[in-house]
């Protein structure tokens, strides 16, 4: 064991007092790690079993934890377990005089950073501390990068999905707190909106993330192959069965199951859906027994499930079993300014898939894209970038590459879609004015500066007219 001679001379250099909790069973450890660390400049709080550290991490935050592996009332790996959630970004180092490699390996797969066997050097403790504060360093910088690259860009981004709108910032962020659980999510929103996409940002971001992700849309399986679909069949269990077949919940096992199109499901099969919710097993098509499976489910719907309730074409018990927690995508419309992203986006894409090179869409053209209302959503967006790509002349898209429905086609004046009832110039004049700053601030996703050049007025009479109009850039 060091003696006390050996703290004095520190090897690890912190910028600030860090709070580090030591845990274990026996005093003479506990009291010789808290003299080494307190001499390199750790505060230091000890605990002899791990339900006496639990309530101490109720109450403070500690940087860095060392825990012995055995211990009484509770030991080290339940403690791991027990305060998961407690323990946010603190680092867990194990310690243990009986260590072996499947000890260690199964200490970091329980959360911890690293694994220390006793009797250790002084060294071998602080260096691996040292070690330690140069990860916690580096992924607060990571962070730190990434924030400032996502305001730079002013653009944020979840599985394959991007956006910097407010609305779709909430469902980032909401599809974030979401998809380390198994918990059964609903997907709702119009069609074209992304709610596959979203499905599959879960199933990435979650424990999952490195099993199965089976997709299905129920309303294109004919009403008589639902259940096989579904639960698979073994050989012989109707005509044609000539070999067992796994149903999708088996291919599934141990990942996430994608029910696109929930509300189209029938009836009957709502309710073996149900059962399978509930009891976590299914039984194939002609066999006697019942299989467990593990599914996370995520279901999606453009309908109203709700009304579908009242209206009795869909179970209610089923419903609130899905409906465990809803994420709504909101349509393109309503979040306009995230057309020019997803435009330029979009346009990268195709330039990869057709090995073209526009590289601009013309701020005319672009205003008519945020301008257009988007049946479609960004399904329709993405086709019709695509379709000006390739009928675009030269590196950039025009109004003319762009066939938009309900749309003329050209870059039309824009009084004649003012809707005024008075007679007053003046009044008429200003909303006209209003209407045009915020088209070409959308159109320039929000720079002032490009957009008082589209406009053709200086940068301050712009946010003058801004603060005027309280329009929001």
């Amino acid at each position: 064991m060091p003696t006390p001679e050996t703290f004095r001379e520190p090897i690890v250099e912190t910028d600030k007092q860090q709070r580090l909790l030591v845990i274990d069973d026996e005093e003479n450890m506990r009291h010789m790690l808290q003299t080494l660390l307190e001499g390199n400049g750790y505060l230091v709080d000890t605990a002899e079993n791990g339900l006496e550290a639990l309530e101490l991490i109720r109450k403070k935050n500690y940087t860095y934890i060392l825990c012995d592996v055995r211990m009484p009332r509770m030991d080290g790996m339940a403690f791991l377990r027990a305060s998961r959630e407690l323990l946010d970004h603190s680092t867990v180092i194990m310690m243990s005089a009986y260590g072996t490699i499947d000890t260690a390996l199964a200490a970091i797969k329980a959360g911890a950073y690293d694994f220390i066997s006793k009797p250790f050097k002084v060294d071998e403790v602080l260096l691996t501390l040292k070690k330690a504060e140069e990860r916690e360093t580096l992924r607060r910088e990571n962070t730190l990068l990434r924030r400032e690259i996502e305001a730079l860009h002013g653009e944020a981004d979840f599985g394959a999905m991007v956006g910097r709108s407010r609305k779709i910032r909430e469902v980032f962020d909401l599809a974030r707190k979401v998809a380390p659980f198994s918990t059964t999510v609903l997907i709702t929103g119009e069609s074209g909106t992304g709610k596959e996409l979203v499905a599959r940002g879960l199933h990435a971001h979650s424990p999952r993330g490195s099993q199965p992700f089976v997709a299905v849309n129920c309303g294109t399986i004919p009403e008589s192959l639902l259940e096989s679909e579904f639960f698979g069949y073994i050989k012989g269990a109707f005509t044609g069965a000539d070999a067992n077949r796994k149903g999708l919940f088996v291919e599934a096992d141990g990942g996430t199951l994608f029910l696109d199109e929930i509300g189209e499901l029938p009836l009957d099969m709502q309710v073996k859906l149900l059962r399978v919710l509930q009891e976590n097993e299914i039984r194939p098509l002609g066999s006697g027994k019942v299989h467990p499976v593990d599914v996370r489910i995520i279901a999606a719907t453009a309908k109203n499930l709700a009304e579908e309730v009242r209206e009795r074409r869909f179970r209610e018990d089923l419903y609130y079993r899905l409906n465990v927690l809803e994420i709504h995508i909101p349509p393109l419309r309503e979040r306009s300014e995230d057309i020019p992203i997803l435009a330029s986006h979009f346009l990268k894409r195709v330039n990869a898939k057709l090995k073209t090179a526009v590289k601009t869409i013309a701020p005319p053209a672009l205003a008519r894209l945020v301008e257009y209302p988007w049946p479609g959503n960004v399904r329709e967006l993405e086709n019709t970038i695509e379709r000006a790509v390739i009928m675009a002349g030269g590196d950039t898209i025009n109004g003319r590459d762009l066939p938009l429905e309900h749309d003329s086609g050209q870059d039309a004046d824009p009084g004649q879609a003012l809707l005024f009832s008075g007679h007053s110039l003046k009044k008429a004049g200003k909303l006209l004015e209003q209407r045009l700053i915020s088209r070409a601030l959308a159109a320039t996703g929000g720079n002032k500066s490009r957009a008082a050049a589209l406009l053709e007025i200086s940068y301050p009479s712009l946010l003058s007219k801004i603060k005027q109009y309280n329009i929001s850039p």
